[in-house]
């Protein structure tokens, strides 16, 4: 790992304007590094219309984290990538829900800005390294020589799950100073050194969707009006009328507005014919799922099945599972006990322990077995 008590290495920062990547430049600081602070602009605020003070990428969160910079005698950029995160991460989301996929724009901002084009300007600008505020840890095995990409060690802040898409040149040249710490002790560090967002609250909403509603996103995004439909039942009857299939994700069973004698939910949507299925909740479990755009980290294939631990959804706690590969590249992963509302579209990771085993996109769920 890079390493540096002199002050010669140069480490690039990704500054949010939060309280974790000012943190992160901190402990850089404190380790010898030459640091050079930078917030990338992912987007006009008028382009998804919503108000300055509504999302990320405000002025005010560029000034805290020039503010926090300033106080550490970094010097701090602000780079434009609001072309390449709408056609990466914008354009890809609402092609994805228009399909009827659930997609993580976090994973494709990681995969495509913060770990693509940032460590392209940070070699550049003459950077060893990109250092992000994530909870997550990386190491290197003795043995293969292989790249390890490892949770946090505080369990309710990893977010391991979002970094799977990492390769090797990346993981070599990417440091995560917060891994080993929780929330409490990185607000702790903010406030004993005065920086200004010490008390600054964690972003919960997609960036570009503060608001958390898809749908009106979308509409003012594309300009389009997404048409009413027919809600089904599992037997294909009409049972009542949506607002338009892009609205509606597996599992949820709120703002349905069905009145069917007992809960129902998403349980499957035709984007064609602009339906959704609804039904009892024990529809959606499953222990099979697809997937596809494998990225391996701690090993270099999957050439046999393997025991490992695997989460479908991010918030989701891992669970024990058998993955097997398959002739296209593409895994079959058979969990133990049936999963709910594994969905297309989201991220299939698989950890062995505290390592990342890999992760892909999950294409397809099938019925328990």
């Amino acid at each position: 790992m890079i390493q540096t008590s002199t002050g010669e290495a140069k480490a690039l920062i990704a500054m949010s304007g939060g309280v974790d990547s000012s943190v992160a430049a901190w402990l850089m600081k404190e380790q010898g590094f030459s640091c050079i602070g930078v917030t990338m602009k992912l987007f006009q605020n008028n382009s998804i219309g919503v108000s300055e003070a509504h999302s990320c990428c405000t002025l005010d969160d560029v000034e805290d984290a020039r503010a926090v910079a300033h106080s550490l005698e970094m010097p701090h950029y602000v780079f434009n990538f609001s072309d390449q995160f709408q056609k990466k991460v914008m354009d890809k989301f609402v092609r994805c829900y228009e399909q009827g996929i659930t997609p993580n724009p976090c994973i494709d901002c990681n995969r495509y800005l913060k770990f693509e084009k940032l460590y392209q300007r940070a070699k550049e600008l003459g950077c060893q390294c990109v250092v992000t505020g994530h909870y997550a840890r990386i190491a290197r095995d003795a043995k293969t020589g292989r790249y390890l990409l490892k949770t946090g060690l505080d369990p309710a802040k990893d977010q391991s799950y979002v970094l799977y898409s990492l390769t090797q040149e990346q993981l070599a040249h990417t440091m995560f100073p917060l891994g080993e710490l929780s929330k409490a002790q990185v607000r702790e560090l903010a406030q004993a050194h005065g920086f200004v967002n010490a008390a600054k609250h964690d972003s919960q909403d997609i960036c570009f969707v503060p608001e958390g509603d898809y749908v009106a996103f979308m509409e003012r995004y594309t300009g389009k009006r997404y048409a009413p439909g027919d809600f089904l039942d599992l037997s294909g009857q009409v049972v009542g009328k949506h607002r338009g299939a892009v609205g509606y994700t597996l599992g949820q069973r709120k703002g349905l507005g069905l009145a069917m004698g007992a809960p129902v939910y998403v349980c499957g949507k035709d984007m064609i014919g602009n339906t959704v299925t609804v039904g009892p909740e024990s529809q959606l479990f499953s222990n099979v799922a697809s997937a596809e755009d494998m990225n391996w980290i701690s090993i270099s294939s999957l050439e046999a099945p393997m025991r490992v631990r695997a989460k479908a959804r991010y918030r989701q706690a891992a669970q024990w599972a058998t993955v097997y590969p398959q002739p296209d590249g593409r895994i079959q992963c058979r969990f133990d006990t049936p999963q709910r509302a594994i969905t297309p579209g989201q991220a299939l990771v698989l950890y062995d322990g505290d390592l990342v085993v890999g992760g892909g996109t999950i294409i397809a769920k099938e019925e328990t077995v």
